[in-house]
């Protein structure tokens, strides 16, 4: 009988232990390529060690260990996320689905039992992008593309990601060496907290992903003429700002009649003053859907309204997008496996999408990929505030066990 209390219990208190590698005293923060990314490394390599797996670091920082298979010439199937953190972020976010499945191979170890397959864990050193702004730079090296314009990004210090490799004991150029062969690759299993309030509201501890929204993200600019707020009549204005809270209502109405999401984080108003009418708004668009078309078709119709708009108010209005990312659908026979898992393991199957971006979507290009969601309190996410319990971590495990029994290679 697999004592799953005592490896929540284990999962916990390591979440704490790395959470507790931060290059920022007082709160959790760790990036890219930094002292403390390394100190990460050596110490999930430590623990993979004692669950008896081989251990390395490939050429873009991840960490990795494998639990080698019966049969020598098996095929991988991966399982992970990342180590690095936002700044000011939480324990869970990345970390939990590194060290949970950790602790189920470690008590695969203790017990003798190996698979058909390598089990190979990895933790990536970055998915969120907060050194270099570019995300998923350790699981797109995986695929083998990695973008040679990287070469010019830089951190916030000015030192270029080619330098930062360098001082952390790699080489920009031999990034390739990183990338795997898909055929020695089975599938790939991410396991993350939620990031959001529906499992909560289903009041269950775990869920299988569907997908992973697509995202679109625009700078929209509008341009009014700025002027006196006492002596130009309502009739006569080109007020950017008017313009621009019309064209923020829009995008709530059409987010909702497409079903999907669509947010405005940030407006910016020039002049800025009390007493000066708004000659000029940037404000960004973050549209999303785990069906591209959905999100292309309420965009399509978004940008037809602000024309509208800017027309109606005698307005300028243009816009530039700065990201693109597809969906990611999760594949059928995982997906189909993961939920059987969740099942076996005495729980409801509830299947939802993710609106926040993972390393399965970059993944995705080289195997099929799937993921399991873990309940988060209030669905809060980077952010101290990020909460798991460790009976929804046993149940986590649960699954990850049962999905080990009933996987398959060669499917």
């Amino acid at each position: 009988m697999i004592d799953f209390t005592r490896l929540a219990e284990q999962v916990m208190l390591r979440c704490e232990q790395l959470g507790a590698i931060t290059q920022t005293p007082g709160i959790v923060d760790r990036r890219y390529l930094t002292a403390q990314h390394r100190q990460a490394n050596n110490l999930v390599a430590k623990w993979m060690q004692q669950a008896d797996m081989a251990v390395w670091q490939d050429a873009a920082g991840n960490q990795w260990g494998r639990y080698y298979s019966s049969d020598p010439h098996a095929r991988s199937l991966i399982l992970g996320s990342h180590l690095d953190t936002v700044p000011n972020g939480g324990k869970y976010d990345g970390m939990l689905g590194v060290i949970a499945p950790l602790a189920v191979v470690q008590y695969c170890a203790d017990n003798g039992i190996r698979f058909p397959f390598h089990i190979d864990i990895v933790g990536f050193g970055d998915e969120e992008g907060t050194r270099f702004g570019s995300t998923l730079l350790g699981s797109r090296a995986l695929t083998g593309r990695w973008n040679e314009d990287w070469r010019l990004l830089r951190d916030e210090n000015n030192l270029s990601l080619p330098e930062a490799l360098s001082e952390f004991g790699l080489s920009f150029d031999r990034i390739q060496d990183a990338a795997l062969n898909p055929d020695n690759v089975a599938g790939y299993l991410e396991v993350h907290i939620e990031q959001g309030p529906v499992l909560e509201d289903e009041n269950l501890p775990v869920g299988l992903v569907t997908a992973i929204a697509g995202a679109k993200r625009l700078n929209v600019q509008v341009n009014g003429m700025a002027g006196h707020a006492g002596t130009v009549p309502m009739t006569m204005r080109q007020d950017a700002v008017a313009a621009s809270s019309e064209m923020v209502l829009a995008v709530e109405s059409v987010a909702t009649q497409f079903g999907i999401v669509a947010t405005v984080g940030r407006f910016d108003v020039r002049p800025n003053a009390v007493n000066v009418i708004g000659g000029k708004v940037e404000f960004s668009l973050d549209i999303r859907s785990e069906h591209d078309h959905k999100r292309d078709a309420a965009l399509q119709l978004i940008e037809e309204v602000f024309r509208d708009i800017a027309e109606r108010r005698h307005v300028d209005v243009n816009w530039q997008m700065t990201h693109h990312a597809n969906a990611v659908q999760c594949d059928h026979y995982l997906s189909h496996t993961l939920g059987q898992a969740i099942e076996l393991s005495g729980f409801r199957k509830v299947s939802l999408p993710s609106g926040a971006g993972h390393d399965a979507m970059a993944m995705d290009a080289i195997c099929p990929v799937s993921m399991l969601f873990v309940r988060c309190k209030g669905g809060i996410s980077h952010h101290p505030g990020e909460s798991v319990t460790p009976a929804d971590v046993q149940a986590g495990l649960q699954v990850i066990h049962q999905f080990l029994q009933s996987f398959s290679p060669d499917k």
